[in-house]
């Protein structure tokens, strides 16, 4: 999984064989909005109705069988967790859930999970996605006085969940 931020909560993800770009138009000044979603798979907004699903009790979905697999990359499933929130389920990757808002309702997939936080009060979401379970990373996207205040908040908590700030334009491998 690859995962590029571009200011605000626009991002381009790779994962599981495909291109996933959100909230393109949030892109900061000086990215081309056309170079931003070349390629892509899926362009969607955090905003975009996907079908509702119950955190609590959501697992990703099994592996594709390699018989079953063909030449095609199988799409990846996107549900709503909650508001501002998509929860990407790809093969052959982690599963990813990109929270704009209030953190949603967490089951026992979240240890096998990368969360991507983005826009403001990071640090009190990070307090309450740690509070319902610690995921394998959790990447913050925001301006550097949020993740500073975030990282504060959640330093002592962490329980073995990796932290990784983004900065705008550059990838992070997950």
């Amino acid at each position: 999984m690859k995962i590029t931020w571009f200011g605000q909560s626009a991002l381009r993800i790779h994962l599981g064989g495909q291109v996933v770009v959100i909230d393109a138009g949030q892109a900061n000044a000086g990215v081309d909005q056309g170079e931003l979603r070349s390629g892509a798979d899926i362009v969607l907004a955090l905003d975009d109705p996907q079908p509702k699903v119950d955190g609590s009790t959501w697992k990703p979905r099994p592996a594709q069988r390699l018989l079953e697999a063909g030449e095609q990359t199988r799409p990846v499933d996107m549900w709503s967790p909650g508001q501002r929130s998509v929860l990407i389920d790809p093969d052959e990757d982690m599963p990813l859930l990109v929270a704009g808002g209030p953190v949603p309702a967490l089951g026992r997939w979240i240890e096998r999970t990368v969360v991507l936080m983005v826009g403001s009060d990071l640090a009190e979401r990070a307090q309450a996605l740690l509070a319902g379970g610690a995921p394998r990373l959790l990447a913050l996207a925001a301006e550097e006085r949020e993740v500073d205040a975030a990282i504060g908040a959640i330093r002592d908590r962490l329980d073995g969940t990796g932290v990784v700030a983004l900065e705008p334009g550059l990838a992070v491998e997950a």
